[in-house]
């Protein structure tokens, strides 16, 4: 196999390798635990799999690696918090945030500049002409996003913003009555997801209190079982309207088994939605096949649309031509006779009936231009060279921190890390949180010192997403070398650290 050149940001020069070889390392479906490939990998090459080598050999093997190149990827010396007198200014920084905020594909600013262009040399007439018209530029892409999720046509609008979306189809899908109130979802459920179902419950008159049906982990456990969440649903589901929980959970990066609690949520007569920010772009939905109810995202996370864009709304087919109440604007009404303006609603059937203003165009663009990379590779592909990616990282972290039986969480010579994702790759995406036997908030601001690029959850977690289309087994072996650096710092800092920062 020819050798390929591997620059200190982690890409490759070189594409000359085996594709059907790297199709069968990447291949997600071949049963073994990505610990297991990657121990047997090392082995057939005869390397560790804590050195360098072994790390540029997976990327080299990696058949999406030049997906790297369609972003704008982060250098050292760039980044706010960074000490360069300790690092290389010019190499490229570790950002394993992209559950946070992915990066920005290099395709926007030039799509950002035609449409500023465009604005500025035909004014209103941008809303019928150029490749976005502003006035459906929004439906120039959902079908793109559609692909993503496992939706059909007519099920998929890009609008609002998540929260927004959330309200949008509560209205519609909670609609409480004396025997049937309940909202259930997680303890943990994001914060902005808890205030909308408290706030729909009160907007009905009824108490969140006896209303709001939070399922909690067992005792000792960070995560939910499904068979607690089925057992909560087959017991209190003849008082429940609504399931909503999250498709991945942004805490505990728990990636729920949707098809299975959807089914058993409607079979008790409930309607169930999901929250799948952390979902989309991430792993791979069927929510057309699923049967889900509706569900709804936002896309700047792992699809990179841009610091608060156009959130995604699914509602299933099925629902097409409800009678729910749903809360109406001018951009509901069809198109066809949307400008007759005799205020007689026509309204859009599907998704597209519960948008309710005009797209803003210049957020479209960032979405296009993350479309378009998306649109280079499957979800399938992209789950492979994650749950090969990810685990790469859980075998570092577990071989390297550990916590040995016996051990004393007080023991200050010692550091231990404890991954409260779960390990099963099946419930999982690009995401490991991680909790330490030392003060988190010195463990992320050394690691901000080290241009490493992952965020805090408290009460005590560091959440770590190395996403696939932009992150390489070379990040994953760069920050086990700065946590290791940076644990070491915090385990001897005195030092008081500000708290606020890191979000």
């Amino acid at each position: 196999m020819a050798e390929a050149a591997v620059a200190a940001n982690g890409t490759t020069t070189s594409h000359s390798k085996s594709s059907k070889d790297a199709g069968h390392i990447f291949n997600s479906q071949d049963g073994l635990h990505p610990s297991e490939k990657l121990l047997s990998i090392a082995k057939q090459l005869n390397k560790n799999v804590e050195d360098l080598d072994f790390a540029l050999y997976m990327d080299e093997q990696d058949p999406l690696r030049h997906l790297r190149n369609d972003f704008f990827y982060p250098k050292m010396k760039d980044l706010v918090s960074t000490d360069v007198s300790i690092l290389d200014a010019e190499e490229d920084c570790v950002y394993f945030c992209g559950n946070s905020l992915g990066l920005c594909p290099r395709n926007t600013k030039q799509h950002m500049d035609v449409e500023l262009d465009k604005w500025a040399k035909l004014g209103v007439q941008g809303h019928l002409n150029g490749v976005l018209p502003w006035a459906h530029c929004d439906e120039c892409v959902d079908m793109d996003m559609a692909r993503l999720v496992g939706a059909k046509e007519g099920e998929i609008a890009l609008m609002n913003g998540l929260t927004v979306n959330l309200h949008l189809t509560l209205i519609s899908f909670y609609r409480p009555t004396p025997t049937r109130h309940k909202i259930l979802c997680e303890s943990k459920a994001f914060p902005s997801d808890h205030y909308a179902f408290e706030s729909q419950i009160r907007l009905h008159g009824y108490d969140p209190a006896t209303s709001l049906v939070c399922i909690e982990p067992r005792q000792g456990e960070s995560t939910l079982r499904t068979e607690d969440i089925l057992k909560k649903i087959e017991e209190e589901g003849d008082s429940i309207a609504a399931v909503c929980f999250s498709g991945v959970q942004y805490y505990t990066g728990q990636l729920y088994d949707i098809p299975t609690i959807t089914a058993a949520g409607q079979k008790k007569g409930c309607y169930v939605g999901w929250d799948l920010a952390h979902a989309a772009g991430n792993v791979e939905l069927y929510l057309h096949d699923w049967n889900v109810d509706f569900a709804c995202w936002c896309t700047y996370k792992y699809m990179n649309s841009s610091a608060g864009s156009l959130g995604g709304f699914f509602l299933h087919e099925r629902h097409r031509h409800n009678d729910f109440p749903k809360l109406l604007g001018w951009w509901g009404h069809a198109m066809d006779t949307r400008f007759k303006m005799d205020n007689k609603m026509d309204l859009s059937p599907g998704a597209y009936g519960y948008r309710i203003s005009n797209p803003p165009g210049l957020l479209v663009v960032p979405t296009k231009a993350s479309m378009e990379v998306f649109n280079k590779t499957s979800m399938k592909e992209l789950v492979g060279k994650s749950r090969l990616l990810t685990g790469y990282l859980e075998l570092l972290i577990n071989r390297c921190y550990h916590k040995p039986a016996g051990a004393v969480d007080g023991d200050g010579d010692h550091v231990y890390v404890d991954i409260i994702t779960p390990s099963d790759p099946k419930q999982r995406g690009a995401q490991l949180s991680l909790s330490f036997n030392i003060n988190v908030h010195q463990v992320i601001n050394e690691l901000s010192r080290r241009g490493v690029v992952c965020d805090k959850r408290l009460p005590h977690v560091i959440r770590v997403s190395p996403a696939p289309l932009y992150c390489s087994f070379q990040d994953v072996h760069r920050f086990m070398r700065y946590l290791a650096d940076s644990l070491e710092a915090a385990k001897n800092c005195t030092e008081p650290v500000d708290s606020s920062k890191h979000h």
